[in-house]
């Protein structure tokens, strides 16, 4: 793996080079306060890549927590190479284990390494792609999520949920690039279009990816991370228009506990100077934080974190989890640009 904004409703808000990082317990205004029961409430992990004990610990952590939630987004790497055998093991513990009603499921750059193996056994990086054609990794991926494109809308309790993600994987088109990620333009206008449309309809979207955007969350700074778009800045460009856009992104494994685990990023020249949302998805499988020399540590013991998500009439009540621990971790919450 390679490795103005909410100022008016929260204290403590920092804005720097369109970048607004807020502190974990980030109030909303005290009409915000009141109570009330959510719209709907759903969960969203990232990064299992193999780690099938601690995806089924979330899965359990989360029936017990949010018995009623309404969907569960996997924000990519759901396997560790991507073989059929890999996804099938994931389909038994989602089968066997407490699972959500509706699972909206993005891929990650995990789901293209097969063809860095000669057999599940037998690591052959020298010859790559050793016989793997680039369409047969899609078909595997369509043939899990079941469904025939990278890209998909679902809804979770009525809320708009739009999972996003490559359709190339670069290395069989350009020998200098690897995990890359490339959205053709059917994708770049079926988002645009259901964006506008829930716009219209004021709804919140909430948008899945795997690989995170450059200067947003946790790790985004960090030289691993800053080019994995080939198209960054067209894909701002059209998130950072809307108010109530919600992207979460996993890829890094960085800790939820790092400040920047949420922000708003402000998109210049998108005349929305409140930016949009950006929230870490963390990682069921393994942790890591920035070493300060541009590269990553690993976070020592158990790690196997994601969130929850409450979308509220006026609000969006975002929550950090431990589920190894079986603990909160932190809370933003993020008043809406519209009332539902």
């Amino acid at each position: 793996m390679r490795r103005r904004s909410l100022i008016t409703a929260t204290a403590g808000a920092v804005t720097l080079g369109g970048l607004t990082s807020l502190p974990a317990e980030a109030a909303a205004p005290a009409a915000a306060q009141n109570g009330g029961r959510p719209v709907t409430t759903f969960d969203v992990i990232s990064d299992i890549q193999g780690d099938l004990g601690d995806l089924a610990v979330a899965l359990r952590d989360i029936r017990a927590t949010n018995p009623h939630g309404s969907g569960l987004a996997v924000a990519g790497d759901i396997t560790p190479r991507g073989y059929d055998a890999e996804y099938a093991e994931v389909r038994k513990v989602i089968a066997r284990e407490p699972r959500p009603r509706e699972i909206a499921w993005a891929i990650g750059n995990h789901e293209f390494y097969v063809p860095k193996w000669a057999d599940p056994q037998t690591l052959a990086q020298a010859t790559w792609p050793n016989g793997t054609t680039e369409d047969s990794l899609f078909r595997s991926f369509y043939s899990f999520a079941e469904r025939g494109r990278v890209y998909a809308e679902t809804t979770f309790g009525g809320i708009p949920v739009l999972t996003i993600g490559t359709e190339r994987y670069m290395h069989y088109h350009d020998p200098k690039l690897w995990d890359e990620v490339w959205l053709s333009e059917a994708q770049f206008q079926w988002l645009e279009e259901r964006l506008r449309y829930w716009a219209g309809r004021r709804k919140p979207v909430m948008v899945i990816t795997h690989h995170p955007l450059p200067n947003t969350v946790s790790g985004t700074r960090n030289k691993l991370y800053l080019s994995d778009y080939l198209q960054a800045d067209r894909l701002l460009g059209l998130l950072g228009r809307y108010r109530d856009v919600f992207l979460f992104s996993g890829h890094t494994h960085w800790d939820l506990g790092l400040s920047d685990w949420y922000v708003r990023r402000v998109v210049p020249g998108t005349a929305n100077l409140e930016g949009f949302s950006v929230v870490n998805t963390g990682a069921v499988q393994t942790g890591f934080t920035d070493n300060g020399t541009g590269g990553e540590n690993t976070v020592p013991g158990t790690f196997n974190q994601g969130l929850q998500v409450e979308v509220h009439r006026d609000r969006v009540v975002i929550k950090a989890r431990d589920f190894a621990a079986g603990a909160w971790l932190k809370q933003v919450t993020v008043p809406l640009a519209t009332r539902i």
